[in-house]
């Protein structure tokens, strides 16, 4: 009986050994985000959960970063799998430029935009400031050092005929910019950001503000020269008393990978993010921003194989 049982242990034993080396390994990857007081952290988090739970042996871990250049590096050194980043960003990244000016990071890849992050234009109803071309003279912040922000302005800046030497020009965040213009120091400041900005928000609780449009030549050349840029236009009633429409253009917030990532693993992030896009929008507020049909757009590097190959059954890609 006592070896009867030894064998039926051993077999057991040996089935189990089987069966573990059967069964798929767990797929263990992070997920860049941003800051824990900003979009991009618990946003990374609604998505980690989902991925989480719709592929079987995945396990994304959603890490708080410094947000899109830091994002860019991690990827760049296979640190992350995943990360969150401004497609603008993705772009510098990938051809050496800006932030990344002789540090190209060639190895990092699209998979899909999801959301947009706007490029407004905030400005003194008393500056007499209505169109970018009266920046001239005035007091002007284009956000902090090296950010994304301030390329922005700059591309703006230089599609318009202007550059920093036709303003006072002041390098501020976006609270630094809000505080800056609440006590009459600058008269205008850009903020690149989803829609409604709280910086803004907290100015027109006691101040007013002009939203400022650009002009269709202005986003013609912006979007010619730099295809991260799509146009977008700011609803009226967006913030307190802004009573019309406001065209300007957005960067976008994006999903990226690097190359060494499995073809098969981002192809199963891709689908799963897309298949669960209405759970995505009930964890968090932007994912009803996550559409299908717009996620290829603006993306000017190369996609990832796995991503490719989900959009080309979609019909969006040849």
């Amino acid at each position: 009986m006592k070896k009867n049982f030894a064998i039926l242990l051993a077999l057991m034993l040996m089935l189990a050994l089987v069966f573990t080396a059967c069964a798929p390994a767990k797929t263990n990857m992070i997920l860049a985000t941003g800051g824990t007081s900003g979009t991009y952290y618990p946003y990374g988090g609604a998505m980690a959960q989902i991925f989480n739970s719709k592929i079987p042996n995945m396990n994304v871990t959603a890490q708080a970063t410094g947000a899109s250049v830091e994002n860019c590096k991690l990827l760049g050194q296979n640190e992350a799998e995943l990360a969150i980043v401004q497609n603008d960003m993705i772009d510098y990244a990938y051809n050496g430029t800006e932030a990344f000016e002789g540090a190209k990071i060639e190895n990092i890849r699209g998979i899909a935009t999801l959301y947009p992050e706007i490029v407004q234009i905030v400005a003194s109803p008393d500056s007499g400031i209505t169109n970018v071309k009266d920046m001239k003279g005035k007091k002007v912040s284009v956000g902090a050092p090296g950010s994304g922000v301030e390329a922005n302005a700059r591309q703006i800046f230089d599609a318009t005929g202007l550059t920093y030497n036709d303003m006072n020009v002041s390098y501020l965040s976006f609270s630094e910019s809000a505080d800056a213009y609440k006590d009459k120091h600058i008269e205008s400041f850009f903020v690149t950001s989803g829609i409604p900005n709280a910086a803004i928000q907290d100015i027109t609780a006691q101040n007013d503000i002009v939203l400022v449009s650009l002009t269709d030549d202005v986003i013609a050349a912006l979007t010619q020269k730099y295809p991260f840029f799509v146009e977008y236009t700011i609803p009226a009633g967006t913030y307190k008393g802004q009573d019309s429409d406001v065209k300007t253009v957005a960067v976008m917030a994006t999903l990226a990978t690097n190359s060494q990532a499995s073809e098969d693993v981002i192809y199963n992030i891709t689908k799963t993010l897309f298949e669960n896009q209405p759970e995505l929008a009930q964890a968090h507020a932007k994912g009803a921003e996550l559409v299908l049909e717009e996620a290829v757009k603006g993306i000017s590097i190369p996609f990832h194989p796995g991503a490719e190959k989900y959009f080309k059954e979609k019909g969006l890609m040849d």
